[in-house]
């Protein structure tokens, strides 16, 4: 049977008409998205099972940094259990066009989009009897559209776009074509642009709509987007450049507090006061001691000897982070201590997350956590702000935004820190000390791999992993990074397809 990439099953709903057989005779139990789809209720079903579709780790949930964090040089895999299998291929630079995990992220990024596809391509169906609410529905699908999108397009480069339900074979046969990334961009920035036109969404999604879409996330995604084809598309930088300062300010200027100094680290990160975190723009929620919505960052994160992060009894060396980013964190800087800790246990003698605890009864020996995933904060917009105008060439109004992060965190502003041998020589550039402050600010968040994709380009990112030492980046070989590394391979299965219309990156 020929693959199908883009058709997803979805409760009481089929995307594809039944073959007549000899008796002619249709599958009872078949239901069709015209008979599911008849009112708003039905709607908002759908509609809540792409956000659902979010929270797995082969999606872009918090167990998704084996495709970011993994790929970068904050985590790795120093224990010797894990040192085997598809899943080291990410870390190490070896990956191959069959690995499962890969095929795994491919095929449940792609079914969010089907899901999405479902409400954009018969929302007209349904009898509406209040057009905002029609409205605000289509914004939010076309957000979440538009976002695994941009996760695709930034891990594949060229990828299949579709927009509309697939109901054939022969449909979907002529969508299994990769697009170029210029196409892919423009529909994302579309789907984007139409969402901020709901007068419904909310410029913050707060209390019951807390993890919904919001104005200040699709002003923020947008911002970043066009800061991505700024820096990593050719054509029209300036023009890139110039919006994505504009969508960032409409971002920051919806934040619901005064200086980003009132809101401390900690309490970002602390899952007592999630509902009150006036930081958080775009986040999946999680439900503290729900075995099905709770949050197992904690409990999977902690080391062996260690009651950190849950009260669940560790069965390992927990999350292993790099000694490359260690050494990044300048001395007395606070967001160490409280995202990483030394695990002394014989068994690990090694550094683990404890960026997201939850040691509340609420979670359980079992590990379930109410930790929120954070997927867009104030202080990555801010810090966005700061590169923007870097490349633009203000530096000051950058030096302005990145002390905004700084003087939260406690550290020495930038001109001070400039004065110190020691970090004017790691960061010799206000480039460099911005693309640090992201790092040690947002580490293990999912954002490192994005960021050096923007900071350098192909050949530079060859270099950057090359200059470091072997020693304090674990047991990946750096040796295997090359410039293939700067894309996924299209999974095999996906290539085989059609090896012309899904050609395969170049290097693998």
């Amino acid at each position: 049977m020929r693959k199908n990439i883009f058709i997803v099953f979805i409760a009481l709903i089929s995307l594809s008409s039944c073959k007549k057989d000899f008796l002619d005779q249709k599958d009872p139990n078949a239901v069709t998205v015209d008979q599911y789809l008849t009112s708003p209720s039905d709607a908002l079903l759908v509609l809540n099972g792409i956000y659902a579709s979010l929270r797995s780790g082969s999606n872009i949930g918090e167990g998704s940094g084996l495709y970011t964090d993994q790929r970068s040089d904050d985590t790795g895999t120093n224990d010797n259990q894990s040192n085997a299998g598809e899943p080291f291929q990410f870390g190490d630079f070896s990956i191959a066009t069959s690995n499962s995990y890969l095929k795994g992220h491919w095929g449940s990024l792609y079914q969010t989009i089907t899901r999405c596809n479902l409400i954009t391509s018969n929302i007209d169906k349904v009898p509406f009897t209040n057009p905002d609410q029609k409205a605000q529905y289509l914004a939010e699908a076309k957000f979440i559209r538009a976002l695994i999108y941009f996760h695709l397009v930034r891990k594949w480069g060229d990828v299949p776009l579709v927009t509309k339900q697939l109901t054939t074979n022969d449909e979907v046969l002529a969508n299994t074509a990769r697009q170029p990334q210029a196409t892919v961009y423009a529909q994302i920035v579309t789907d984007l642009k139409d969402a901020l036109t709901s007068t419904t969404i909310p410029n913050l999604a707060t209390g019951a709509n807390a993890g919904r879409v919001s104005k200040a996330a699709i002003n923020g995604l947008l911002g970043q987007v066009y800061l991505t084809m700024a820096t990593t598309v050719e054509a029209n930088r300036t023009e890139n450049l110039t919006n994505a300062n504009t969508y960032l300010m409409a971002a920051y200027n919806l934040k619901p507090f005064a200086s980003l100094a009132s809101v401390p680290y900690a309490d970002v990160f602390d899952v007592t006061k999630k509902t009150s975190n006036p930081e958080a723009i775009f986040e999946i929620v999680n439900a503290q001691g729900n075995a099905s919505y709770a949050s197992s960052i904690a409990a999977d994160n902690q080391a062996w000897g260690e009651t950190i992060n849950s009260p669940k009894v560790p069965t390992g060396v927990g999350g292993n982070v790099t000694p490359d980013l260690i050494l990044d964190y300048e001395t007395g800087d606070p967001r160490k201590d409280f995202s990483v800790k030394y695990a002394a246990d014989v068994r690990v003698n090694d550094w683990f997350v404890t960026k997201y605890r939850d040691t509340n009864a609420g979670a359980t020996a079992n590990g379930y956590g109410g930790n929120n995933c954070p997927l867009m904060r104030y202080a990555d917009i801010i810090l966005m702000l700061a590169e923007v105008n870097m490349l633009q060439g203000n530096d000051a109004a950058a030096i302005t935004y990145l002390d905004m992060v700084r003087a939260r965190a406690g550290v020495p502003l930038y001109a001070v820190a400039r004065t110190k041998a020691t970090y004017n020589a790691k960061y010799p550039t206000l480039k460099l000390a911005i693309l640090h402050e992201r790092r040690v600010e947002l580490a293990f968040e999912h954002h490192r791999w994005f960021d050096l994709l923007r900071f350098f380009t192909t050949a530079e990112l060859v270099t950057f992993f090359k200059a470091k030492s072997q020693a304090n980046f674990g047991n990946a070989r750096l040796s295997n990074f090359t410039t293939k590394d700067r894309y996924f391979p299209i999974p095999f299965d996906e290539y085989k397809l059609n090896p012309e219309k899904m050609y395969q990156n170049p290097g693998y």
